[in-house]
């Protein structure tokens, strides 16, 4: 990746002994292992920890997924993909590897009345390896990546700790419970939402700094926890890799970037194949690229019944974006802000989007994006940049600005310093 301004600033210390330059100690610890940074956790933890790594030397401690990280050489791949910013440890997920526990872990859910993920990243291994740094090492501050760690929080012996909220996953769960179809799976998303809301209110005033991602996160995390100390860190993007490509006036395809294991992103593809493609069509045969893992299965069924192209996973995103005339986001579920958008946006593209896809964002339709929540005005809003070329070139210009301005990393870095600083400042630690 492009190198950045604040990395120069910082990089003349890079591994330096930490006790000849005065740098604080930060132990990092992540529900995933962000390496490759090719989805939206991953992306913003991947990026966190760089930006942290200017400032601190970073401890991580991370647990990876078995779909993603499939043979110990994919792990020690992503270990080595982070190594110049980090010493890095990677465990995995209990339950992903016995059937029996994944059962154990909702039995212990219902019967506990806490919440399953708590009990998904319940490691013996990370446990134990924790305790030997803490009692073995001196750290300066904890980066938190989510919540979902919450069990560890008692083991950080009053250690400065800021945890990011990737979304306010209790909103998130009940928002989906809204669209399930079956009575049981809404009966247990609901139950999760309210179980994840008790451990949100409970730890959050607990916690140095709640991290959220757009103001619309703070002000639910805030009324769950009112005594929580909270901070908009936004997503990024990086605008020196994202860049406008050149034009593409005789463009006449539609590009969405989303993997399908995320439900809202299952949810969203199957939207908009069912209800707002047809509509589409009814004006104009566009070509439509759903970009992001996918089963195979899924793959074929989507192109035989909606004339859809998934690629599956691939390595870069840029070239599917670049030759689009139009990028779209129909996501009816969702928290946080959406990767997706910014990285449309830094490419200077025009975006269509529900008001749900671009929540937390600084977005204004008809200036830097079209906003649209039902599915005949979206679809009337995708024909209309497809044939109005100075309209998505306007649009894909604001939007260029827009990432520049408010969600370039760099912009983001500054911000991220100032907070992490001021919770290990020597007045803190008198106060």
């Amino acid at each position: 990746m492009p190198t950045s301004s604040l990395e120069h600033r910082f990089s003349e210390h890079a591994g330096q002994p930490a006790e000849r330059i005065g740098r604080k100690r930060l132990l990092f610890l992540c529900q995933t292992l962000p390496f490759p940074p090719d989805g939206g956790v991953q992306i913003r933890s991947y990026n966190i920890l760089r930006l942290l790594s200017y400032k601190y030397d970073v401890t991580a401690l991370c647990f990876f997924r078995r779909a993603t990280r499939p043979s110990p050489e994919a792990v020690e791949a992503g270990i080595a993909g982070l190594s110049g910013m980090a010493q890095v440890e990677a465990f995995q997920i209990p339950q992903e590897f016995s059937r029996l526990r994944l059962l154990w872990d909702h039995v212990r859910s219902a019967t506990s009345r806490r919440p399953y993920t708590v009990f998904a990243y319940d490691s013996a291994e990370f446990a134990k390896r924790l305790k030997e740094l803490l009692r073995f090492e001196r750290f300066d501050l904890v980066h938190l990546d989510s919540l979902d760690l919450s069990s560890y929080l008692p083991a950080l012996n009053g250690l400065p700790v800021a945890c990011t909220h990737h979304n306010i996953e209790s909103d998130l769960l009940a928002r989906r419970a809204l669209t399930e179809e079956s009575p049981w799976k809404r009966y247990y998303f609901r139950i999760q939402a309210s179980l994840l809301r008790s451990e949100e209110a409970r730890w959050c005033p607990k916690i140095d700094l709640n991290a959220v991602v757009s103001d619309a996160d703070g002000s639910r995390l805030t009324a769950i926890a009112p005594g929580a100390n909270v901070i908009t860190i936004p997503n990024g993007v990086d605008t020196k890799a994202f860049r406008p490509s050149p034009s593409t006036a005789s463009a006449r395809s539609i590009v969405f970037v989303g993997g399908y294991s995320w439900y809202p992103n299952r949810d969203a593809l199957y939207y908009f194949g069912e209800e707002i493609l047809p509509r589409i069509r009814r004006t104009t045969n566009v070509a439509v690229t759903w970009v992001g893992r996918a089963p195979t299965s899924v793959i074929d069924e989507c192109s035989r019944k909606y004339g859809i192209r998934l690629t599956g996973y691939v390595e870069d995103i840029r070239p599917f974006v670049e030759s689009a005339a139009c990028y779209v986001v129909p996501l009816r579920i969702g928290g946080g802000t959406r990767l997706k958008i910014l990285d449309a946006w830094a490419m200077g593209k025009a975006v269509v989007s529900t008001s749900v896809g671009c929540e937390g964002l600084q977005a204004v339709d008809r200036e830097n994006i079209l906003i649209r929540d039902d599915a005949d005005a979206f679809a009337s809003s995708v024909v209309e940049l497809l044939e109005d070329v100075s309209l998505r070139e306007r649009i894909g210009r604001a939007a260029r600005q827009t990432a520049e301005e408010i969600y370039d990393w760099d912009v983001i870095g500054e911000k991220l310093h100032d907070a992490y600083d001021r919770l290990i400042s020597p007045s803190r630690a008198v106060a």
